[in-house]
């Protein structure tokens, strides 16, 4: 019989070394737990179940938004040290058997750190990152619309990025304006074959 899975909301003695965010900070943190789980195959995210290193699965991605949407952390903007924890979870994941859960998340978090902090109002993290809520019902739709500092941040984290997440690049390209964009500028802003 295999072992009972961990399941991200559990809250017995096997998740314990997994923080309970209480902030922003603390929410990144438990953030790069779950990479290093990603990353290894080990660790208090990983623990009841077999998980392989440089694996994403639907119990990763679930550990994710849990710990994005704690009440502690549900409304207030998700930070960029957040979103970079996914960035970076992102990229240590060579397999992928989480359905597009995890794409998904990623692209409504970047969307509400780039509303949020270009003083646009976004929705409760609970509505926002859930798959259940369309991006499209919520994210901002023009790159008017967001600070010009995010958008450049943005286009560093897509940049030279080894896995395409179909998604977030929609987003980014919307936001970008990637249509309106001189084509000897778009490969400033964003690798060609993301597009």
């Amino acid at each position: 019989m295999p072992a009972p899975t961990a399941k991200a909301t559990d809250t017995s003695a096997e998740t314990s070394d997994v923080p309970q965010p209480s902030c922003r900070r603390t929410a990144a943190h438990a953030l790069t737990i779950v990479r290093d789980g990603v990353i290894t195959g080990e660790g208090p995210t990983t623990r009841g179940r077999i998980h392989f290193s440089r694996a994403l699965d639907a119990d990763d991605a679930a550990w994710c938004a849990r710990i994005l949407t704690v009440s502690a952390v549900d409304h207030q903007p998700v930070s960029r040290a957040e979103v970079e924890a996914l960035f970076e979870i992102s990229d240590a994941a060579t397999e992928r058997t989480d359905d597009g859960r995890f794409d998904d998340l990623l692209a409504k978090a970047v969307a509400h750190h780039a509303a949020s902090e270009s003083g646009l109002p976004v929705p409760p993290r609970t509505v926002a990152l859930s798959p259940d809520t369309d991006i499209e019902s919520w994210a901002p739709t023009q790159a008017a619309k967001i600070d010009t500092e995010v958008l450049e941040w943005l286009a560093s984290q897509m940049r030279g990025k080894r896995r395409i997440n179909h998604r977030l690049t929609a987003l980014v390209a919307t936001l970008i304006g990637a249509a309106a964009l001189p084509l000897a500028q778009l490969p400033g802003m964003l690798d060609m074959g993301m597009l």
